[in-house]
């Protein structure tokens, strides 16, 4: 999946961990990556490592990095749920990521005020905005004035009805899969049976995830179960689509920055700045809740237009710049 995103933005890795193996746990991510990334430490001897985020490669990285006293630099930093367990691990990776860190890059005020309640000081702290804004601001920029991609990437969706609205989904959190993403794929199902709309889902690799979808939704009408897509043909997807089902934290960044409305499948989420904005919508597991909040914004417009306008609280599209500057000026 990795690979997609580098072949699109022509980055060549100088170093692969190659850590992934099938049925791993996150006792064999932390412990591979923890010892792979240390010796590319030894190797290079860098100044600062960068981690970005609250993966588990992240948190482990910056242990690496601790322990060779090598200072660490957190883009995207203080983003919190108040819940250790949802998101789960990427909760409790990122508040131990902060307990390292030297630099934080919060992308919110909010996100600021979270660290410095945990008495980080407000000296080692720069707000940035996301680079997730930046990345779709170049890629959507791209797809506007580059026709003959446009129009490449369209045949990859000639099964699309134009006649129907499109609702796109993902879904693949770890708290989710002791019910939750059944419950969700069960609403799915009953948002299905409308003339009116279909179901476009990029099923994650994980296999729990691959299993439950395909049980629940394989071979219904309105519902297309496809591989991950690459990161152009994705936005190009978010671009067209009328609303978005997720419990991806970056697409509830990205998706208000096009317009889309979000309904956001947690309990909780660290990015309470689109819940506020009105964009997204916080709707939980619960197949009864999904599918209503889901009718609502297919059935009433003026609910519809009231979240879907383009206004981002995360971001200019300028936040790597803004993230080089500051260490560059360390």
């Amino acid at each position: 999946m990795l690979d997609q995103v580098l072949k699109v933005f022509a980055l060549t890795p100088d170093h692969d961990i190659n850590l992934m193996k099938p049925g791993q746990d996150l006792t064999h991510v932390t412990s591979a990556a923890l010892a792979g990334v240390g010796i590319i430490i030894d190797q290079v001897k860098p100044d600062w490592l960068v981690v970005q985020g609250d993966t588990t490669t992240a948190f482990a990285g910056a242990l690496a990095a601790f322990y060779r006293q090598v200072k660490v630099a957190h883009v995207e930093a203080g983003l919190r749920s108040g819940n250790v367990l949802s998101p789960w691990p990427e909760e409790m990776n990122r508040k131990l990521v902060s307990a390292i860190a030297t630099l934080h890059f919060p992308p919110t005020e909010i996100a600021r005020a979270n660290l410095l309640r945990e008495g980080v000081a407000d000296e080692a702290i720069c707000v940035t905005g996301n680079t997730v804004i930046d990345a779709l601001q170049w890629m959507n920029t791209r797809l506007s004035c580059d026709k003959e991609l446009r129009e490449t990437l369209e045949t990859g969706f000639s099964f699309l009805d134009p006649t129907k609205r499109l609702i796109l989904v993902t879904g693949h959190r770890r708290e989710n899969f002791q019910g939750g993403l059944e419950n969700v794929c069960r609403a799915l199902a009953q948002i299905s049976d409308r003339g009116d709309v279909q179901i476009v889902y990029p099923v994650h690799l994980n296999p729990r995830v691959q299993a439950t979808a395909n049980e629940v939704l394989a071979g219904r009408p309105n519902v297309h179960l496809i591989a991950p897509m690459e990161y152009a043909a994705f936005v190009a997807l978010m671009r067209r689509a009328y609303l978005i089902v997720t419990d991806s934290g970056g697409i509830q960044e990205e998706a208000p920055s096009l317009g889309k409305p979000v309904l956001v499948t947690r309990n909780t989420t660290e990015r309470p700045e689109a819940i506020s904005a009105g964009v997204a919508m916080l709707v939980g597991t619960g197949t009864t809740e999904l599918v209503r909040a889901v009718n609502l914004l297919l059935d009433d417009p003026a609910r519809y237009d009231a979240m879907a306008q383009a206004r981002n609280p995360f971001g200019d599209g300028r936040a790597s710049a803004r993230i080089v500057d500051k260490m560059l000026s360390r």
